[in-house]
């Protein structure tokens, strides 16, 4: 089965979708056959994956009320091993369309039910703890916490936390938090750096060792349609991101030999 992978922050602008597809891109190239589930009715991931016209496209909203069948709602991207489940246009809708719905926080696990064709699955949350993020995390296995390190970061992570926990201990108890990813970290910031200390002071090996820089490429890299990694490989976040990779790896103890 494949390890699902929920990418949470009810703060936008952190970097939650550059994670996600360079993360994404970064198991892709080692051989993972991955899948990027577009959750967020901005539709960032699916533009950051070189669509743009998203009048006819169909995915992560036919799939999770059950219009189309999961194969039918993802596609080959450009990257080989990497299939993107787009946000259609519909998905904007969603979160009141669903609330009228029977069991409708479980909707996106059981459209996940029984399927073997990827090695992970990371699906892209919007900035927000609504219905579509906990369909999310009740159809994961575990959540990454991008985390911009700013004055309100504690407060807004506590709140994350507490949201995991009751999913945990109500609607999915195999849900666990892989970790924390200090992005767009400043080292020159001593408000950067010390909040980043006390993230790691209360979360402890939560919290990745690698940092994401603040990288001009990394911003740039959405709007030509790629993953930074495939942008500019040998930037400095790029090169993080590929780090953190490997890092995530290890600690799930899949890093082949």
């Amino acid at each position: 089965m494949p390890k699902i992978i929920a990418v949470v922050n009810q703060k936008g602008g952190v970097g939650k979708t550059t994670t996600t597809l360079n993360l994404a891109t970064a198991f892709s190239t080692i051989g993972k056959k991955i899948l990027v589930i577009d959750f967020d009715p901005q539709g960032n991931a699916t533009t950051g994956l070189g669509i743009t016209d998203k009048k006819k496209i169909i995915g992560s909203y036919e799939t999770l009320i059950g219009e189309i069948r999961f194969d039918e709602g993802y596609q080959k991207t450009s990257i080989p091993n990497l299939f993107l489940m787009p946000a259609s246009l519909h998905l904007s809708g969603a979160e009141i369309e669903l609330v009228g719905l029977k069991d409708r926080e479980k909707l996106l696990a059981k459209a996940l039910e029984g399927i073997r064709t990827f090695d992970f699955i990371f699906i892209d949350c919007p900035p927000s703890l609504g219905l579509l993020t906990l369909n999310a995390l009740v159809a994961a296995d575990e959540v990454l916490i991008p985390l911009q390190c700013e004055f309100y970061a504690l407060e807004g992570l506590s709140q994350i936390l507490f949201t995991i926990a009751q999913v945990r201990k109500n609607l999915n108890p195999r849900l666990d938090l892989q970790g924390i990813i200090l992005t767009m970290f400043d080292i020159r910031s001593n408000l950067c750096m010390q909040v980043a200390n006390d993230v790691r002071t209360h979360l402890k090996d939560k919290v990745y060792e690698t940092q994401i820089p603040r990288n001009v490429r990394l911003a740039e890299a959405p709007s030509f349609g790629k993953p930074a990694v495939v942008y500019d490989f040998k930037c400095l976040g790029s090169q993080a991101y590929l780090q953190l990779a490997k890092e995530i790896l290890d600690r799930e103890g899949k890093l082949a030999a």
